[in-house]
């Protein structure tokens, strides 16, 4: 059964809007930060490494953000096109602010923290009238972040994208992607997180994440269930719901849940993984594929992601994810 249906006549398959920064990975792994002397830098922020996996995935993707004018935010620019991502409404801030930093820490495969820097981001800049209709109106699908919510004006950019995108009849993805440290208060996050929930047709997050969203709610058992319910009044018609080693459960809006297995994965790091089970699951949607099979392949494409150093640059392509499914089915693979 297809729960959502795209309108193929239109020219992009993917468009995100929201946080585009740099991540700096740990070169020395099992290492706490006090004495990590080396990083990587790489691309960043769950929605820029969500369109990188599209992109790689074979979608026609666009990026709508800012960026500072400084060589990190022209180093972003340059590797969203030479990733093939449209950036025509990928704008620069000429008002001195800087580009956002997330160091990483590696202390083992299952103990990783980021340390993040967002004081005066670029990309918390984006002003409503910055946001191009014309490019909402020619994608297929629209995903936005909780961290563009954070701080206005960026959060008032994604209430107008998501204004558009509902005029044009394009399908909506909320990416919860909370960072505490981001927000002023929970409260704060709450309603404005309830806010953007409300007008999208599919909403993805951790349990925790949930929480977060139900602090006025009479949920106090945290119940899947009771949580997708609720959205399932408003437009969603698919609610993921992320329990870290445990898997995914995907419920629909005709009151069945969806489960899918895992695969194993030589574990590098944590971080990454959401991002890329993201891209693989919406890619699946994308071929009209079975909910059990899109989270399969999320779930692969998530596996080669946390086996790696880097987030964006090992986003992977179709046939690696094939390849990898394949392996472990025959027994190549295991923890």
């Amino acid at each position: 059964m297809s729960y959502i249906t795209f309108r193929p006549e239109k020219p992009f398959d993917f468009v995100a809007i929201g946080r585009l920064c740099i991540d700096l990975n740990a070169n020395e792994i099992n290492r706490p930060m006090e004495e990590t002397m080396s990083f990587t830098k790489y691309v960043g922020g769950s929605p820029a490494n969500i369109a990188i996996g599209m992109s790689r995935l074979g979608q026609r993707t666009a990026f709508i953000g800012k960026i500072a004018d400084d060589q990190m935010g022209r180093f972003i620019f340059r590797y969203l096109e030479s990733n093939g991502i449209d950036t025509r409404n990928v704008l620069t801030d000429y008002t001195r602010a800087v580009t956002g930093l997330a160091f990483t820490e590696i202390k083992s495969p299952s103990d990783c923290s980021i340390l993040m820097y967002r004081e005066h981001v670029a990309d918390l800049l984006l002003e409503p009238g910055e946001v191009s209709e014309e490019l909402i109106a020619q994608a297929q699908m629209l995903l936005i972040s909780g961290t563009a919510l954070a701080k206005s004006p960026s959060r008032e950019a994604v209430f107008q994208a998501l204004a558009y995108a509902k005029k044009h009849g394009v399908t909506l993805v909320f990416d919860l992607d909370y960072r505490p440290y981001t927000w002023t208060s929970e409260q704060e996050t709450a309603v404005y997180y309830n806010l953007a929930a409300e007008k999208c047709d599919i909403i993805i997050g951790t349990r925790e994440e949930f929480d977060m969203m139900e602090l006025f709610d009479d949920n106090r058992e945290h119940s899947d269930h009771v949580t997708a319910s609720k959205w399932f009044a408003y437009a969603a018609q698919i609610v993921i719901i992320k329990h870290g080693k445990e898997g995914s459960i995907a419920y629909t809006k005709d009151g069945k849940e969806h489960r899918a297995k895992s695969f194993p994965a030589k574990v590098v790091k944590t971080f990454g993984a959401g991002d890329s089970y993201a891209a693989g699951f919406l890619y699946g949607l994308k071929q009209g594929w079975t909910l059990e099979k899109c989270m399969e392949f999320g779930s692969a494409s998530a596996c080669i992601v946390i086996s790696s150093h880097s987030c964006s640059d090992a986003m992977p392509t179709v046939s690696q994810i094939e390849a990898y499914i394949e392996r472990c089915n025959n027994g190549e693979l295991t923890v």
